[in-house]
């Protein structure tokens, strides 16, 4: 099973259950050409736990890497952060952030970087929060697997994406997420927000069968600039 391809180990502390699934990523489905290993706490929320729409852009980033080559890449409301991983897997300079205030979630990223020994920035990052550290940020790639979960949220998250895209000319925010609320008010934020989507694909459209078998859902893959782009 591709989304926990083996949740080999498993602790208890404290009440939180913690295990490590792998994640495999390749061309042949018995020859993968690099696996990740993801610490999940099943007892946390949303952020210690790893969501498909995660695993679809995961995927995504590894189909399209000679798309992505040599670009600097960051990954919104990150969590257990695998899309940014693989891309980190691929050769690529990657920043993975959060929500500031969620110390648990950064330190666990921490974690997961060491334990695939990759070379990852991370940082806290609260939407619609204008700290010191978002104006030094100057991603090719914005990434954010299922971030737009939260309708109270989507203004903050579309300001910073906006920001983002405006720091770094030529740069892309591409999302993974369920059709929960319809596309209505989204096509409105992005409109609002000087935004276009220029690529909309059904995220089970390129993904290989025996790692959709294992997910559900109705999830849609966006790839979004500026308009004046």
């Amino acid at each position: 099973m591709d989304t926990e391809d083996g949740a080999d180990s498993g602790s208890s502390s404290g009440g939180n259950m913690t295990t490590v699934s792998q994640h495999d990523f390749g061309d042949k489905f018995d020859k993968p050409a690099f696996t990740i290993s993801i610490i999940e706490n099943m007892k946390e929320e949303y952020g210690l736990f790893v969501w498909p729409c995660s695993v679809i852009l995961a995927e995504y980033v590894w189909q399209q890497r000679l798309q992505f080559s040599g670009v600097s890449v960051l990954e919104l409301g990150a969590g257990t952060c695998l899309p940014g991983l693989v891309a980190a897997k691929l050769g690529l300079d990657v920043t993975l952030t959060d929500d500031s205030n969620k110390l648990e979630v950064l330190d666990n990223m921490r974690r997961v970087c060491d334990l695939n020994q990759l070379n990852c920035k991370v940082l806290g990052l609260t939407w619609g929060v204008w700290d010191g550290s978002i104006f030094t940020l100057k991603p090719k790639l914005i990434l954010g697997a299922d971030v737009l979960y939260d309708a109270s949220a989507f203004d903050d998250l579309f300001a910073t994406v906006t920001f983002l895209l405006q720091n770094s000319p030529g740069s892309v925010f591409i999302t993974t997420y369920h059709n929960r609320s319809g596309h209505h008010l989204i096509e409105f934020l992005m409109l609002k927000w000087g935004l276009k989507c220029v690529k909309l694909i059904d995220a089970f459209s390129f993904m290989p069968p025996y790692k959709a078998s294992g997910l559900g859902g109705n999830i849609q893959l966006a790839e979004i600039v500026l308009i004046s782009e």
